[in-house]
């Protein structure tokens, strides 16, 4: 099935994302009652308080805010073929959102086109659905997935295809590189320590390089499960 889709229809991508704010003191008074509420639930095990669990609300897109947002696709022709990579980055959301939105509307809005990431289906694309409504930014067709049939929402997840409908199991893209032998830069930060980066580091740049080497590893695990060669290093042109 998947050697049907054409390598180049497909745009893979990883975001990532921290808190709305820094502190859970700067929340309004209803949302910090609304994320005690959430913490209560989610985090019932633990005895830390809201605000010292707030650290974590950036994995949920009503409590969060994405800041980075990289995407590669591949480019063929008959003499050679690269993997292009874009980041979207920076401390204004909603221009983030805009700029992404028209990259999907302008490039991406085929009926053959596909978005690829790892977990994208439960995590990546919702997340960024829901954060393009709050922020008022219109819905680039192939995210606006509401009212389409499963056949018509035209997502491709890493991860759901390595379970072959085993859904209990998670298997982390760190893992799957690991065992598909695929190369991988040695990480100086991993996806817990966003936060600090961001809001205590301030080192934008630090999260952009992490969020592509994760976009270079969904693009070589999808190779492996087509039985394709994964690309070299010296194929990887990032786009300013």
């Amino acid at each position: 099935m998947l050697q049907k889709i054409k390598i180049n229809k497909i745009l893979f991508l990883d975001i990532e994302t921290v808190s709305a704010v820094e502190k859970f003191e700067l929340l309004s008074n209803t949302m910090q009652e609304l994320w005690s509420l959430k913490a209560s639930q989610r985090y019932a095990n633990e005895d830390k308080s809201p605000a010292e669990l707030y650290r974590h609300a950036g994995i949920y897109a009503e409590f969060g805010k994405i800041v980075c947002i990289s995407c590669g696709f591949f480019t063929k022709s008959d003499h050679d073929s690269t993997f292009r990579i874009k980041s979207f980055s920076g401390d204004d959301e909603e221009k983030i959102l805009k700029d992404f939105a028209e990259l999907l509307d302008n490039e991406f809005s085929s009926a053959d086109h596909r978005l690829c990431a790892h977990n994208g289906k439960e995590f990546d694309f919702p997340y960024m659905a829901r954060r393009m409504l709050i922020c008022g930014v219109r819905l680039p067709n192939i995210l606006d997935t509401p009212g389409k049939k499963p056949w018509e929402v035209n997502h491709i997840d890493t991860l759901e295809l390595w379970k072959f409908g085993d859904y209990k199991n998670y298997t982390s893209l760190k893992l799957l590189t690991a065992i598909f032998n695929i190369p991988t830069p040695k990480d100086d930060i991993d996806g817990s320590m966003i936060y600090d980066v961001y809001y205590k580091e301030k080192n934008l740049e630090r999260i952009v390089v992490y969020c592509q080497k994760d976009v270079v590893a969904i693009a070589r695990l999808y190779l492996k499960y087509i039985g394709e060669e994964i690309f070299t290093d010296d194929k990887i042109i990032i786009k300013s």
